[in-house]
């Protein structure tokens, strides 16, 4: 690539950023001359993706931290910043599903999942914003098709996304004419490991991802083209094909959605994510 290196020598701050597309994009924009700071709680999965960071290129940094948790937010901003001298972007992706019928779930699974998902996005991008200010930089949200298209059974989870779409929404209009960008991620189904977290955020390798594998983008494919969307700093962005389709059915058919959910969803609900997602 030589000088075509898209992101040469910008710090990168993912959360999540341990496994799955959070991963795949740290390996994505190592290749692309940046600097990675990764977040997540597996200090070990972090690590493993330093490492991987490092192979293809690029300078890594492992912060161990829990997006739930304020403070942990707070001090692993400074240490990115301490670390690399500053941020050009941020890529709030840590979130995970719960899922379950609305009168079984109890307000403190649906707490659980708002304090990850929408709550930790929100001190990811306050306390890196001073930062992005200084560096003109950029915001990437991830969110979901699920935040456009809701089904039965992941409640919390639709909640969630659609609550990240709105915040997205919000933060390009008060960020427009700074400098700062903020893109809205919304993809369709994509391997990772979010099929296999329970709805107290545990990852269990016992659990079988039920997702249509036949729809499944690989974490690579999908790094390539947010990357690629974060880079022109586009305001929201949709993937794959089947998400986009749902995605617009969600927005302007809803009756329809209503109808064909209602009359030909007739299975049951399982405790993780099945929905239309990737995380």
């Amino acid at each position: 690539m030589g000088d075509k290196l898209r992101f040469k020598n910008q710090v990168i701050w993912i959360t999540g950023g341990g496994s799955g597309i959070g991963l795949a994009l740290a390996k994505a924009f190592a290749k692309e001359g940046a600097k990675v700071a990764l977040s997540g709680r597996r200090l070990n999965k972090l690590n493993e993706a330093v490492k991987i960071v490092e192979q293809a290129g690029g300078e890594g940094l492992a912060v161990q931290c829990d997006v739930s948790d304020e403070k942990a937010v707070e001090a692993a901003v400074e240490k990115v910043v301490q670390h690399f001298g500053k941020m050009d972007l941020v890529l709030a992706n840590a979130g995970f599903g719960v899922a379950g019928k609305f009168k079984d779930l109890q307000v403190d699974d649906w707490r659980r999942q708002f304090e990850v998902n929408v709550l930790g996005a929100i001190a990811t991008v306050k306390y890196a914003l001073p930062h992005l200010e200084k560096s003109k930089g950029r915001i990437g949200l991830m969110g979901s098709v699920s935040g456009m298209f809701s089904s039965p059974g992941v409640g919390p989870y639709h909640a969630s996304k659609y609550a990240i779409r709105a915040i997205g929404q919000v933060l390009a209009m008060e960020l427009h004419g700074t400098g700062v960008s903020c893109t809205t991620i919304q993809p369709g189904f994509v391997e990772s490991e979010i099929g296999q977290v329970d709805n107290a955020g545990v990852f269990r390798p016992e659990f079988t991802d039920s997702r249509p594998q036949k729809l499944m983008w690989s974490s690579q494919k999908a790094a390539d083209v947010i990357l690629n969307a974060l880079y022109k700093r586009k305001r929201e962005f949709t993937f794959t094909t089947h998400g986009k389709i749902v995605g617009f059915l969600g927005r302007h058919s809803p009756s329809l959605v209503h109808f064909a959910v209602t009359t030909f969803v007739k299975k049951p609900y399982k405790t993780s994510v099945s929905s239309l997602d990737k995380d």
